[in-house]
């Protein structure tokens, strides 16, 4: 089956409590403001609606000032991502990275300051940390096409369509390899983000197959929490719409994915992430960067061949791997 060891993933999440709270704090935030504003909107709608001469003016107004609230809320959340990446998210991955090294780490709040201090270390800007984490994410595409999917483990012929579909779900159990990678920067210590990006990618890519079966395995797990969360969030996302003009039930749904998004967000996410370091750190444990694999990854993805390029540069053209660029 997998793995990584869900007691350990747990006990991890525990003692990197302060950014649990963090996360709760900011997700959960994200999803307040969203319930302010859609209900808001809603109201200035509903309204604005008894102006209209329509009967069905107050409903249809109050319908789109939830649509625009809810709208503005998510351009707000898409602008601060980089922020998030930077201090939450990165903070919270350099400390998971210590604790699975069997390193100490502050405890308390004590933690989030010494977290952005290795942050910083590695990153001195957050723009460099954004930038690292898109072409991450956009090599990692590449992968899943170059290791051959599920097709490297069921090739029966005439399985065409269902082997594309679970395709499909191998690419989106792929969401936190950028995380991953994000952690082995902070573990090797390294003053190049750029370079030791590069060497992850391709580090992932060398032990593929192995990385891809305990993403779909930990995909499924979360898939399966986040559908249950998503179930009990129903309840009191209705309660809260029940009190909104015109009683727009539609939006229990809608609200019921942000609520069951936050706690995902604050609390699997991290989960998903320490289990996935586990598996990778073992997997890589005494292999180098195949040139091989990084010319593939090149010749495959134009964010891999970008990625290279800012690499090459911060060593001044030089490379610390004898490979050959793609043409």
């Amino acid at each position: 089956m997998w793995d990584f060891s869900i007691g350990r993933s747990v006990s991890i999440m525990m003692r990197t409590w302060p950014f649990i709270v963090f996360r709760m704090i900011v997700y959960f935030g994200i999803t307040v403001a969203y319930i302010m504003a859609t209900g808001t909107g809603a109201s200035v709608g509903y309204g604005v609606g008894h102006i209209s001469t329509d009967p069905d003016g107050p409903m249809s107004f109050a319908l789109w000032g939830g649509v625009v609230g809810f709208g503005i809320v998510s351009i707000a959340v898409y602008w601060i991502r980089e922020y998030i990446l930077y201090v939450l998210k990165a903070g919270h991955i350099a400390v998971m990275v210590h604790l699975i090294d069997g390193h100490d780490v502050p405890d308390g709040q004590g933690q989030i300051a010494y977290a952005k201090e290795v942050v910083t270390q590695r990153f001195a800007e957050a723009n460099i940390l954004f930038v690292v984490d898109q072409l991450v994410k956009g090599a990692i595409r590449a992968i899943t096409g170059l290791i051959g999917g599920i097709a490297a483990f069921l090739p029966i012929p005439g399985l065409s369509g269902i082997v594309s579909f679970i395709n499909t779900v191998i690419r989106i159990s792929l969401t936190y390899v950028d995380e991953i990678i994000l952690g082995y920067n902070i573990r090797v210590n390294s003053s190049s983000p750029f370079e030791t990006a590069r060497q992850g990618v391709v580090l992932y890519a060398q032990n593929g197959k192995h990385m891809v079966k305990n993403a779909v395995w930990l995909a499924a797990i979360m898939w399966g929490v986040s559908f249950v969360i998503f179930l009990l969030m129903l309840a009191p996302a209705a309660a809260i719409l029940w009190v909104m003009p015109g009683q727009l039930a539609g939006w229990a749904f809608v609200l019921a994915i942000v609520f069951a998004w936050a706690f995902k967000a604050a609390f699997i996410e991290p989960f998903a992430i320490a289990s996935l370091m586990q598996v990778y750190f073992e997997a890589i444990e005494g292999q180098v960067p195949n040139p091989e694999w990084d010319t593939r990854l090149a010749e495959a993805s134009s964010k891999f061949r970008e990625l290279r390029d800012k690499a090459l540069g911060s060593f001044g053209g030089g490379s610390r791997w004898d490979t050959p660029r793609a043409a």
